[in-house]
């Protein structure tokens, strides 16, 4: 399997699809990727050479584009910082609510989690 920016990326795949498991690129970057780097659209990425490779990395680094850990790191700063400034935002992002606006009295159920039914305790007497 051919390995880049620390991901191993599917060698039965076309190259294409195979850029995609990297976090930070998708369709549109990786086709872009392709067709800079000149390599077949066609072209499986366990046919890739060393050479190949490097000039994928380059183009990744060259444009600048985040990807994988300081990806995610620079997602999660920006989290930290609307909760810190107690925005709306990042309110509803601490309280695990949705954060653009959908209702919340039904569904909702993939922010909030499974239902918890409150039971009514019963009295002795």
């Amino acid at each position: 399997m051919p390995r880049l920016v620390g991901v191993e990326i599917p060698a039965s795949k076309k190259i294409g699809y195979s850029l995609r498991y990297i976090y930070g690129i998708g369709p549109t970057r990786a086709d872009l990727i392709v067709e800079t780097a000149d390599l077949d659209p066609n072209m499986h990425a366990s046919d890739l050479t060393e050479k190949q490779l490097s000039k994928i990395l380059h183009i990744i680094t060259e444009k600048k584009w985040l990807v994988e850990g300081d990806l995610r790191r620079e997602i999660a700063g920006n989290l930290k910082r609307l909760q810190a400034i107690n925005c709306y935002r990042g309110i509803r992002h601490r309280r695990g609510l949705p954060v653009h606006g959908q209702r919340t009295s039904t569904n909702a159920r993939t922010r909030k989690g499974p239902r918890h039914t409150v039971g009514v305790a019963k009295t002795k007497g």
